[in-house]
C-alpha cells in the first residue's frame, strides 16, 4: 500500500437517525481531510447503529438522497468512504451493508456474508464473500464484523489480491482479543495489511471496547485507539498515530 494514508474512524452512531449520523460522518470526513486520509473506513452499521430489531424502517439504497452529502464529500476530499449501513432488498429482509463512496463519484455496495447467530432473524446475508476497490492502486477487500471470524472469507480476499483487509465492526471488550488475535493472525498468514474500524460508544446494546487498530502485512500492530472514545486511527508508510476527533 505504498503511498496510501488510511483510516479506521472510531466514531458513536445515533440509533435509527441517519441524517444524524450523515452529519456526524461528514465531521469525521473533515477531520481525516485535514490529516491527509486517503482511504477512511466506518464501523458496523455506523449510520444507523447496531439496531437490528427497526433496521428494516430505515434500511437505504447505495444511491439514496439521504446520502448525497457523503457522496460530494468524498468527491471533493478525493477520498474514498467505507460507511456502515442496513441495504435496502427489494423482496427480503435487510442487508447489514458497507457502501462504498468511491474518490470519482462512484458509489458500490457490499453485504455482510457471516452472519452472526440471530442476525438472520432481522437481515439477509449478501452472496457475495469478497469484494474489493481499487484505491489508488492498492486493492482494498471489505469485511464486517462476522465475516472476519471465518478464516475463508480473508482467505478470499487475499486470493483476489487485497493489500488491505478492512473491516467495519463491532466488538465488545469481552471478544476483543479473540477477535484482534484473529485478524493480526490474517495479516501474518497472508500477508496483506488489516483494518478494524470499531464503535466509539455502547450500540444496540453491546458495550463496544473501541480499540480500532490496524496490522502491517505479517502481523505487526501499527497502531491502535487505546479504548473508547471518539477519535481518528491512521496510518501509512511512516507508521500510525491517533487522532482525537476535535
Amino acid at each position: 500500500m505504498a503511498g496510501l494514508r488510511y483510516a479506521a474512524a472510531q466514531c458513536a452512531a445515533a440509533p435509527l437517525d441517519i441524517a444524524a449520523n450523515v452529519a456526524h460522518h461528514l465531521a469525521f470526513i473533515d477531520a481525516a481531510a485535514r490529516e491527509g486520509v486517503q482511504l477512511l473506513v466506518f464501523p458496523e452499521l455506523s449510520l444507523c447503529g447496531y439496531e437490528l430489531a427497526g433496521m428494516a424502517a430505515c434500511a437505504l439504497k447505495a444511491d439514496d438522497a439521504l446520502l448525497a452529502p457523503l457522496r460530494e464529500r468524498a468527491t471533493d476530499a478525493k477520498m474514498t468512504l467505507v460507511v456502515g449501513a442496513p441495504l435496502a432488498n427489494a423482496d427480503a429482509l435487510p442487508g447489514i451493508g458497507a457502501i462504498t463512496f468511491h474518490a470519482d463519484g462512484r458509489t458500490s455496495a457490499y453485504r455482510k456474508h457471516f452472519l452472526h447467530a440471530g442476525e438472520e432473524r432481522h437481515v439477509k446475508a449478501g452472496s457475495a464473500i469478497s469484494q474489493l476497490h481499487d484505491v489508488r492502486g492498492s486493492k482494498v477487500a471489505l469485511a464486517i464484523c462476522a465475516d472476519t471470524a471465518q478464516q475463508q472469507h480473508a482467505h478470499a480476499a487475499a486470493v483476489a489480491g487485497a493489500a488491505l483487509y478492512a473491516a467495519g465492526s463491532l466488538i465488545s471488550n469481552g471478544g476483543y482479543d479473540k477477535d484482534s488475535a484473529q485478524l493480526a493472525g490474517y495479516a501474518k498468514l497472508f500477508g496483506m495489511g488489516v483494518l478494524m474500524a470499531n464503535h466509539a460508544h455502547a450500540s444496540g446494546g453491546y458495550e463496544s471496547a473501541g480499540r480500532s487498530a490496524i496490522w502491517a502485512r505479517g502481523g505487526r500492530l501499527i497502531v491502535a485507539a487505546p479504548g473508547p472514545g471518539e477519535l481518528l486511527v491512521i496510518a501509512d508508510d511512516d507508521g500510525g498515530r491517533v487522532v482525537p476527533l476535535r
